[in-house]
């Protein structure tokens, strides 16, 4: 169900939040331009873009959007092939377009179809990228971009390579960043003291901290200061014509070139398929569990490229590691997504030169610190527990993540559920039929003997569309397997959607080992058997007083 939300009512969690994810987007913004051999400003232009236009279209309270890191190679090949960076943004527009058209057939349901341990390994795959990526950046080497998430890199060096060559270009004065950077940042949390500025973000103070002490390094004339190509490098124009300058707009002509279509299909595809895998991602991190219409989101990103393209603006996509800063940082609507996308457009216009004496060494270490988070041991340990079903595809998602790139990571990881399904469940076909249930009426639902991921969609649909102050039973006797992502799925409608929207939830049948308690209890009376319309392996039926 959905329910209007007041996008003021968590503003100062939100303001905090929006503030570490701009200070984790602007270098991002910056290098992912840079690496698509693309004006550096348009990479500004589509952070901004994707914070206040598709985001405040959006339907997702944590997900952000922006320039991604995994169209560059896309991006670079497309403004070589097709000369010019105007042509190329009619490629951004036709793409746009084709995403609108995309949530408008509806789909982005094809996001339910992700395995939930497929999508756990991702994140904990971008998470290892993270750290292995900015270890460079936080002893001072930066010879890679700013949120480059490929195994292979532009300078030569792979991810791990990269590693080594850290011993032979380490400033120590970026070192000394670092290290007060982490003390600041995982003290803010810890220290009871600290706790009393919770509203402000640590991510704030050590940048503060990171700028004051390279300013200190400077003035004093040590050899400790770090030099300019380690700092933020923000475009400065010093007058109007040259803030015009900046702006590019797109060369319509490009319309009747068969290679611009090519283009823009190819962005288009690519684009939506890693916004839907993000977007799953980002609803996994949302402390409250709330579901994102992924139709929704189409509409939101292809509009986004359109307004991007038409100001000189890169291709964007909903991006993990702006989502899971921003979820991090503890946001709590989509308000901070905005306040990210309005402080990135005022920090342009107002602030650049104080914004190009931030240490990449401090940005480094919060980004470390968000990967971290992203890839705990817990997280593995918790998927070595569930058992190899859930574990294989999990660790193959992950290490093919950091292996490759984010899309062969999560091919590999569905190839292999789907294997799994295959060869632990027998198929049988259900039939259903329509039938609306009235206010009052107890719900029941009755799972299937074999319950697996593919089932997710119709048991989510199921679940989002029961009405406020309702009572549900939710029956497993004759079930034998259940997906963990149904398990969880139930577990997070109970103990969250239920209690939110006074749902008397029962469960019955459910074994020891699948860890769902009873607890709400709901009278038994007598039946009227209808099928709900879901899937062919779920039967809802409806019991009235």
């Amino acid at each position: 169900m959905t329910r209007k939300i007041n996008l003021f009512a968590n503003l100062k969690s939100d303001f905090a939040s929006g503030l570490v994810v701009f200070l984790v987007a602007l270098p991002l913004c910056l290098g992912i331009a840079m690496a698509s051999g693309a004006p550096l400003f348009s990479g500004i232009i589509s952070g901004i873009i994707g914070g206040i236009v598709v985001g405040y279209l959006s339907q997702s309270h944590i997900s952000v959007s922006g320039p991604a890191a995994g169209l560059t190679a896309i991006v670079l090949t497309a403004i070589t092939d097709l000369g010019a960076f105007d042509i190329f943004l009619s490629a951004v527009f036709i793409a746009g377009l084709i995403q609108l058209a995309l949530g408008f057939i509806k789909a982005g349901s094809i996001s339910n179809y992700f395995p939930t341990n497929v999508i756990e390994g991702m994140l904990a795959g971008i998470g290892i990228i993270i750290i292995l990526k900015q270890l460079p950046h936080a002893f001072g080497y930066d010879a890679d971009f700013e949120g480059d998430q490929s195994f292979s890199q532009v300078d030569g060096d792979n991810t791990l390579s990269s590693l080594f060559q850290v011993f032979n270009h380490f400033q120590l004065g970026a070192i000394i960043v670092t290290l007060v950077s982490l003390v600041i940042l995982i003290s803010w949390d810890k220290v009871a003291f600290f706790k009393k500025f919770k509203l402000v973000p640590g991510a704030l103070i050590a940048v503060i901290f990171g700028i004051v002490l390279n300013e200190i390094f400077i003035s004093t004339g040590s050899s400790l200061a770090i030099a300019k190509d380690h700092l933020v490098s923000l475009p400065v124009p010093t007058s109007i014509d040259e803030f015009k300058a900046i702006i590019v707009v797109p060369n319509f002509a490009g319309f009747t070139n068969p290679q611009v279509w090519t283009v823009g299909i190819t962005i288009a595809i690519v684009a939506s398929i890693e916004t839907l895998l993000c977007i799953e991602a980002s609803d996994r991190l949302d402390p409250q569990k709330r579901y994102t219409n992924t139709n929704v989101e189409l509409k939101a990103q292809g509009i986004g490229n359109i307004v991007s393209s038409l100001l000189g603006g890169l291709p964007m996509t909903s991006v993990v590691v702006r989502s899971s800063a921003n979820s991090n940082a503890g946001a709590k609507s989509k308000m901070s997504t905005i306040i990210h996308g309005v402080l990135l457009l005022l920090s342009v216009l107002i602030i650049p030169v104080v914004l190009n004496k931030i240490p990449l060494a401090t940005l480094a270490t919060i980004l470390i610190l968000v990967g971290y988070k992203l890839a705990k041991p817990s997280t593995i340990k918790h998927f070595w527990e569930k058992g190899k079903y859930q574990f294989v595809p999990f660790i193959a998602t992950m290490i093919a993540v950091v292996a490759t790139d984010l899309l062969k990571g999560v091919m590999l990881g569905i190839v292999i559920s789907v294997i799994f399904v295959l060869k632990g469940n027998l198929k049988r076909a259900y039939t259903f039929k329509k039938d609306e249930y009235a206010d009052g009426d107890i719900i029941h639902i009755d799972l299937a003997q074999e319950v697996s991921f593919l089932n997710k969609a119709a048991i989510k649909s199921t679940l989002s569309s029961i009405p406020e102050n309702s009572s549900v039973v939710i029956t497993a006797h004759d079930t034998v397997y259940i997906a963990h992502d149904i398990l969880d799925l139930i577990k997070e409608f109970k103990s969250t959607r239920a209690v939110d929207d006074n749902i008397k939830v029962k469960l019955k049948g459910f074994k020891k080992a699948y860890q769902l308690e009873n607890t709400d209890e709901v009278p038994n009376h007598v039946t009227i058997e209808h099928y709900y319309d879901v899937a062919k392996r779920v039967m809802v039926k409806k019991e009235v007083f």
